[in-house]
């Protein structure tokens, strides 16, 4: 019996019922573990994998395909799996937006709206009324990065009003969401006279994207402009972003991710002005939705590889995504 092992605590029962259906309808035996703990050892004969647990993937020697339940595919693509083509990478990219999206109105409200100055207050159980607050509506935004997540972060920035909606991409290929979009090479061109509100990146963590928002483009940024980063920490000069916020050259920063993971209790981000950190959870498996699309994309694969069809989310192991 061919066989697929899939690593992953978040699946529900009812996703387990439904790989387990396809698996069998495609021919494959499936089997499911928590951790790569559990299984260490026990996937040589591994066809195809679902999970995103790189230290499992040497002990694969018959693995033909691997569905990552992630976006992001850098740190299987390091173990060098798939350099010879002969392994095909997968991933769950179109999973993540409507959580991620949801999760960058939050922190981008709880900028504009003051919470973090409000924080200090109310933990110190004061009482405070008077700081000014800004609006998403009227405001323009910038997004670095057009896919699934900018797509849907725009349209929900648009519903609550934005007045402005600018993309960036590699391609400067129009997206409709998008009032103007242009190539990444010209944001330096563009930034400066954009009176931005609110930037945010949104890139996976690929060579090209290392140190896209650099010391020199912070400069660049209006001191009204609030930061916000869901895509890799190493997409911004940290150390150029901490003096910028403690010098009020930019009006507040949300980072979801930073480097190195987790953050150091000592490092200068968590003291940063008006900076919100979360422990990278804008695009986790606590929501339903995002793991039942990740199932669906590898059930609908499943298919595709047993008839012998070209698979969706195919990733460009050279360019990382």
């Amino acid at each position: 019996m061919r066989k697929c092992y899939a690593v992953a605590d978040f699946l529900s029962q009812d996703n387990k019922d439904e790989m387990k259906r396809t698996a069998e309808e495609c021919g494959f035996e499936i089997e499911f573990f928590d951790s790569s703990e559990e299984c260490d050892g026990k996937v040589s004969d591994a066809e195809v994998f679902y999970g995103s647990a790189p230290e499992l993937l040497p002990q694969m020697p018959e693995l033909k395909w691997c569905h990552s339940a992630y976006a992001g595919a850098g740190h299987l693509i390091k173990t060098g799996k798939f350099d010879k083509g002969d392994v095909i990478l997968t991933n769950s990219s179109g999973a993540y937006g409507l959580t991620i999206g949801e999760h960058i109105i939050m922190v981008s409200l709880m900028l504009m709206r003051q919470m973090p100055e409000y924080n200090k207050v109310m933990n110190a159980r004061g009482w405070m009324q008077e700081l000014p607050i800004r609006s998403i509506a009227g405001s323009h935004v910038a997004i670095i990065g057009t896919g699934d997540i900018g797509k849907n972060t725009a349209a929900r920035f648009r519903v609550m009003g934005a007045s402005k909606l600018i993309g960036f991409n590699r391609s400067g290929q129009d997206i409709d969401i998008f009032d103007e979009v242009y190539r990444l090479d010209r944001f330096d061109e563009i930034i400066p006279n954009a009176d931005i509100d609110i930037l945010v990146l949104c890139v996976p963590g690929t060579p090209n994207s290392k140190g896209i928002l650099s010391k020199e483009r912070i400069d660049r940024l209006h001191a009204a402009t609030y930061v916000i980063n869901v895509g890799r920490g190493s997409a911004i000069d940290q150390d150029a972003l901490v003096s910028a916020l403690n010098e009020g050259r930019l009006a507040g920063a949300a980072l979801d991710v930073t480097e190195p993971e987790p953050l150091p209790p000592e490092h200068s981000l968590w003291t940063a002005k008006n900076c919100i950190i979360t422990p990278h959870i804008s695009g986790d498996m606590g929501l339903p939705y995002t793991v039942d699309k990740t199932v669906e994309f590898f059930c609908e694969n499943l298919r595709r590889y047993t008839r012998g069809e070209e698979l969706i989310k195919v990733v460009d192991v050279k360019e990382g995504y």
